[in-house]
């Protein structure tokens, strides 16, 4: 048994207590801590659940597995907080998981990887062509902070129906990522293959399709219940140690969703996997910025919860200081751990910022 099963085991445990913490009032905090903790080794089986069952079912429908279930956690999470009404928190949390996809995450992999290897090196089309696609994730959370800033008076419902049309235009966008990834130019994306302790190509070791299917939803059911838990505690315990919604949303919230990103990547990155790594980090970004905030917006349209994408300058800007910093690191197909290093320095200058800045 591997040192990450015999992890997500053992957290396993928090779930009951969690939930006992819950009913019987232990506190907001307490039930805070608890349920962030009950939803990692969750968030790490929907992972391992995705990477087994696309070993079964091939490339193509594996891709599909890992986008729609890829991030499962954070949109489960961010539609329970849409549902409470948190809107600002939401919002925060997209800006905060693309930070940590592209800074957090992808440094941690060049890190961890680059002290074990002296260079790695990863497709620099692929990183490429993600880099360009979320310059236009930037450029789409971008366009209402101008239109508010650029005009003397805008009705908030002009902004709604501007960030529906956004979203229906950012979902389209993403659907044919996923047809450039899996079908018209899928030679491109030949990362390799998952670090399954079977033998490659060996029909007898192929994982068993079923019951991965209810480890799938197991997982999904179970990350939905503690997501319930955790968001009712998450506005009372931040307002206990002194967190501002936006801090809350941009570094605490992605930290509990994105654990299945920073276990997978940096494992990959130790294998001198580094295509997967980066795939992980840039893949799970794009998702976030192209499907998980327009896929909100919609949601929020329809429970009458509406969330427009009117992101603060702050926060824009900060996405697109990650976005940048990346795609210069990224640019030659090469990593050492100096720019984990730089990665991992930005997203910290990112979060004190975040930290320190006023409601």
């Amino acid at each position: 048994m591997t040192t990450k099963n015999i992890v997500s085991y053992g957290l396993l445990l928090f779930i009951p207590i969690a939930i006992v913490a819950e009913r019987l009032e232990w506190g907001a905090l307490t039930v805070f801590g608890l349920s962030a903790v009950a939803i990692l080794p969750l968030a790490i089986w929907l992972s391992t659940a995705t990477e087994e069952l696309a070993l079964v079912t091939g490339p193509t429908i594996g891709g599909l597995v890992n986008a729609v279930f890829g991030n499962a956690t954070e949109l489960i999470i961010a539609l329970v907080a849409l549902k409470s009404g948190l809107i600002d928190i939401v919002k925060a949390s997209i800006t905060g998981s693309i930070l940590a996809n592209t800074l957090l995450v992808l440094g941690l992999s060049m890190f961890v990887g680059g002290l074990r290897y002296k260079e790695q090196t990863f497709n620099q089309k692929v990183a490429g062509i993600n880099g360009s696609t979320m310059g236009l994730a930037v450029t789409a959370v971008l366009i209402p902070a101008l239109v508010i800033n650029t005009s003397n008076i805008v009705e908030p419902g002009v902004i709604r129906q501007l960030s529906v049309v956004v979203a229906v235009v950012m979902i389209a966008v993403y659907a044919l990522t996923l047809l450039f990834s899996l079908k018209t130019h899928s030679y491109l994306y030949d990362v390799g293959v998952s670090d399954h302790p079977h033998g490659e190509g060996e029909s007898e070791d192929k994982p068993n399709l079923w019951l991965w299917v209810g480890v799938l939803l197991l997982a999904t059911l179970g990350v939905a219940v503690m997501s319930e838990i955790f968001v009712g505690a998450v506005e009372e315990a931040a307002e206990s140690l002194g967190l501002t919604p936006l801090f809350t949303g941009v570094i605490l919230l992605p930290l509990v969703g994105g654990a299945a990103e920073y276990v997978t990547a940096v494992r990959m990155a130790t294998k001198d996997n580094m295509d997967l790594a980066v795939s992980v980090a840039m893949g799970s970004s794009l998702l976030v910025a192209l499907l998980v905030a327009p896929v909100l917006v919609i949601v929020g349209e329809i429970i009458d919860q509406p969330m427009d994408l009117n992101f603060g300058l702050f926060e824009v800007v900060a996405v697109a200081v990650a976005v940048a910093t990346v795609n210069l690191i990224s640019q030659d197909g090469r990593s050492n751990w100096l720019e984990g290093v730089l990665l991992l320095s930005t997203f910290a200058l990112l979060g004190a910022a975040f930290f320190f800045h006023p409601v």
